[in-house]
């Protein structure tokens, strides 16, 4: 069963006070998150625009623009959405489904995606690769990350709220598979442990892939 978007965001607007409080600065707890952010940094320096996908409170696109990146944010929420707006006044944040996204086609240099995938069902994350590959530019890069394994977990109570919501988690194989059916070249995965006291305890990966570039054609007379 598809998890509704509206669902999952009335479930941040409900926690997004205590949501930005919890996850503001979280990437100065995970060296990890920093190393990969930093390299993505780099990958995406001179592709414009880059969108931080499933933004939250803009922590991640607030640490890509402390790295010199034109980064804007991409939420479901609008509360959490104004949160991230107080916070970071100085970049774009705005509404929108990543399942159907709002872009023209090959217009976005670079995605990055903490863990927005964590409430979509498999068929969803299948809906939501082929999306962001079709807006990434020949050549752009994206950085996602993912909770592993292939349980689904239910909250009712989430910071201190009542909720109703599920959060899923991803085989490699999966993951992988999927992004090579999207059409992404160039897939690597860096898994690592849980930073124990600081975050859930469950195995994470970093996933780097790109969109191919695309081929000239040959001329007239070539082989």
């Amino acid at each position: 069963m598809q998890q509704d978007p509206e669902r999952i965001a009335k479930v941040y607007d409900t926690v997004a006070v205590q949501y930005a409080k919890e996850f503001e600065g979280e990437h100065e707890k995970k060296p990890k998150d920093r190393e990969m952010l930093e390299k993505f940094s780099k990958e995406t320096k001179g592709g414009r625009p880059v969108w931080d996908f499933g933004c939250g409170p803009g922590h991640t696109a607030g640490y890509l623009k402390t790295l010199g990146v034109e980064v804007s944010g991409l939420d479901l929420s609008e509360k959490i959405l104004e949160q991230a707006r107080t916070i970071h006044p100085k970049i774009h944040f705005r509404k929108g489904n990543i399942l159907d996204l709002e872009f023209e086609n090959d217009s976005i240099g670079g995605v990055v995606s903490f863990y927005a995938i964590v409430h979509f069902t498999k068929e969803q994350v299948k809906q939501a690769f082929r999306e962001i590959f079709r807006v990434l530019q020949p050549g752009g890069s994206l950085l996602l990350t993912y909770h592993i394994g292939d349980e689904t977990i239910h909250l009712d109570e989430f910071l201190g709220k009542k909720i109703d919501i599920d959060f899923m988690f991803f085989t490699t194989d999966f993951i992988t598979g999927c992004l090579k059916k999207s059409g992404f070249e160039k897939i690597e995965i860096i898994e690592r442990d849980p930073y124990p006291g600081v975050e859930y305890e469950s195995r994470r990966a970093y996933v780097f892939a790109k969109k191919p570039v695309a081929r000239k054609p040959l001329k007239r007379g070539t082989t």
